[in-house]
């Protein structure tokens, strides 16, 4: 199976899944990239796979289908109007071939899943490069519980997410950890790939754990950032990465 970004919008990425001249897409927010790739492509188009229902991510979908009469998988807690295959956590759902296992991951929306495969991870907004989604329905507690979750996944799992954000995200982590020599590196990185018109991502897991401070709620860097946010120090892992997410929404 090939993997390949759609760019829509300004800064998202819908990602085609190919194999055998079928494609999968996840999170169609726009519908035209998507079209255009299939044109280009020669393929057709055999799956649509969702991960929340922000409208940047599900508005492609009703005229996709009008097109291309195919399934739709989706969080069963949200996005009814266009998911016809709703999922739970720990279900299991094969497209082009390959099995994926759904991860209920609350916390950005309330239904928000990812779809996991070993090597693989499309996680739409609950992860990003060196950042994570905020907050808007669920709690704090709950957004620690679903990125504690993925940081439990194997290292080299590569994260496929949904915006091109990594470039801000490392100017905050460096904010978080001046002092941590891999965010330069990663710095450098990236800024040698976005000058070459190349996606950041995918990233890979270990990528994160060294450079992503909402997944570094233990290293003592990021825990004096949280004590300086809070003006003491923070009860517990959640109240470390809590402090965080509300230093960064606050900016």
């Amino acid at each position: 199976m090939q993997i390949e970004p759609i760019p829509a919008f300004e800064d998202n990425y819908i990602w085609a899944l190919r194999h055998a001249g079928q494609v999968a897409v996840i999170d169609p927010g726009e519908a035209q990239p998507v079209l255009r790739f299939l044109d280009r492509s020669g393929e057709h188009l055999a799956a649509i796979l969702v991960t929340h229902r922000h409208g940047d991510h599900i508005g492609g979908i009703a005229e996709l289908v009008a097109r291309h009469p195919v399934p739709v998988y989706g969080p069963a807690l949200e996005a009814a109007e266009v998911v016809t295959e709703p999922l739970q956590d720990g279900e299991r759902l094969t497209v082009l071939g390959i099995d994926f296992e759904v991860l209920h991951l609350p916390g950005h929306t309330r239904g928000h899943v990812a779809y996991y495969r070993p090597g693989s991870l499309f996680c739409g907004d609950v992860l990003f490069g060196a950042g994570c989604g905020r907050v808007f329905e669920g709690t704090l507690d709950e957004m620690h519980a679903s990125l504690a979750r993925l940081a439990a996944l194997p290292p080299e799992t590569k994260i496929y997410c949904a915006h091109e954000y990594t470039q801000s995200c490392l100017r905050f982590a460096q904010r978080v950890e001046p002092d941590n020599p891999a965010l330069g590196r990663r710095i450098a990185a990236v800024a040698a790939q976005r000058a070459a018109g190349e996606p950041s991502v995918p990233s890979t897991l270990a990528e994160e754990l060294d450079t992503n401070p909402f997944l570094r709620w233990r290293s003592p860097g990021v825990i004096a950032a949280a004590t300086r946010w809070l003006g003491r120090a923070p009860a517990n892992d959640a109240e470390t990465f809590a402090a965080i997410r509300l230093w960064r929404d606050s900016l």
